[in-house]
């Protein structure tokens, strides 16, 4: 009986490198949950108005679809390590434009460009993971991974408040995450390299034992390149990627709903950003949950339930526009849709780790996260665009739909592709 030994030592390396593993990762979600909410204001004062605001905004997230892939070639030809670094240094640079920006043309490409360097950083520490952390204690880490980026969302905002009570400026927002940048990229230059150091424990902890040799970083041999990765696993991609894609699309289309929805109701803005503030709180405070239910009963476990929930709440939430009691219905949905992204944390980081070829994850990776990361692109566009022809309660209904939908793929897939039981 050995079933103690990769969770033992699995937490031996997550503590032991905790600070190096998940604080890079901390460090950029914090500048970066500081900023977001600020790209709007900034981009207004140089001229945009509402729609173009919203579109400056939405570069970030383009940027990072657009970053994915070549992050993926990037981390399989000079190490996780080294791609942090430089995305951090380029971010600042990029953080040094949003400051300085003197039309607007160069502040939306400087957010842009975080949004292309974020890419680098998620899936960086992914592919580590992927390589690293045993079956076992895999949903575990992903969910702590995943967590750790909400952190930082989550407190970014607060910090973003007390910086303007401070200074009452924007742009010492945009310093904070210089800062954090900075902090970033000396950790991960000046800090022990977790790669070299979970090599070298005389554990079982990378990951299966394959009769290989275990070199310090990730392994560099037969490159098939990412496309031609692409193109090796487009029958997972075509089909499990897309059940994650829709995974991603309900989550993005939640931060576009709710606040539009109780703007929609008659609520001001003060309850509705008091609304969306506890439904964030639930979600952060289940973060690890959903690790828990992966290892111990299997990935569908945590993802169907998950679904599920945010499908029949959006669902349920299109039908209460019109009532008397509205904004109790909104309230309650909103933690019903914090329940379930919260239970969702780490699934998709999870699954395209377990679909991933161990010997060479990063040009997958960058394939399954473009393949998530549109569909939380197209998600919002496609809230805004049938609330324009149509109306917001439509809208939330397909959204629901759509979650619903993406619960039957997964109860399909999971199965077929991830066949993992518990111990």
């Amino acid at each position: 009986m050995t079933h103690s030994a990769e969770p033992t030592g699995a937490r031996q390396v997550l503590g032991r490198f905790g600070p190096m593993i998940y604080g890079p990762t901390v460090l950029f979600a914090l500048g970066e949950g500081a900023v977001i909410p600020l790209i709007p204001v900034v981009a207004s004062q140089l001229g945009a108005d509402v729609a173009t605001a919203a579109l400056v905004a939405s570069a970030l997230v383009v940027g990072q679809l657009c970053g994915n892939i070549p992050a993926g070639w990037a981390v399989a030809r000079v190490g996780e390590r080294l791609t942090m670094a430089i995305a951090g240094a380029i971010s600042f640079v990029g953080v040094v434009a949003l400051a300085f920006a003197p039309v607007l043309g160069v502040f939306a490409a400087s957010v842009f460009l975080i949004g292309f360097c974020a890419a680098a950083f998620g899936l960086a520490r992914h592919s580590f993971m992927t390589t690293r952390v045993p079956l076992v204690f895999r949903a575990r880490a992903l969910s702590l991974l995943g967590g750790t980026f909400r952190l930082g969302m989550f407190v970014g905002p607060f910090v973003a408040a007390a910086l303007l009570a401070i200074f009452g400026d924007e742009h010492a927002t945009i310093w904070f995450f210089g800062g954090c940048l900075v902090a970033c990229v000396l950790l991960v230059l000046l800090g022990p390299d977790p790669e070299k150091q979970v090599a070298a424990l005389d554990e079982p902890l990378a990951r299966e034992d394959t009769g290989e040799a275990v070199s310090g970083s990730i392994p560099t041999y037969e490159r098939a390149g990412v496309f031609r990765t692409m193109w090796r696993f487009r029958r997972v991609l075509g089909r499990l990627g897309v059940a994650a894609a829709t995974l991603s699309g309900v989550r993005s289309a939640r931060q576009v709903v709710l606040p539009l929805w109780g703007l929609s109701i008659g609520l001001d803005a003060q309850t509705i950003a008091l609304v969306v503030g506890i439904s964030g709180a639930i979600d952060f405070a289940l973060f690890y949950a959903s690790g828990q239910v992966m290892d111990r009963f299997g990935r569908l476990w945590a993802a169907l339930p998950a679904m599920l929930l945010m499908g029949a709440g959006f669902v349920a939430l299109a039908f209460t526009h019109d009532l008397d009691s509205a904004a109790m219905w909104f309230a309650m949905f909103a933690a019903v849709l914090g329940v379930g992204n919260g239970l969702s944390s780490g699934i998709l980081l999870t699954l395209g780790a377990d679909v991933a070829p161990r010997s060479d994850p990063a040009p997958f990776l960058g394939s399954w996260r473009t393949l998530t990361d549109a569909g939380g692109a197209v998600a919002p566009l496609l809230v805004s665009g049938i609330a324009a022809v149509s109306s917001l309660a439509l809208a939330t209904g397909v959204v629901g739909a759509i979650g619903l939908l993406g619960a039957g793929l997964f109860a399909v897939y999971v199965p077929r592709f991830v066949p993992h039981r518990p111990r």
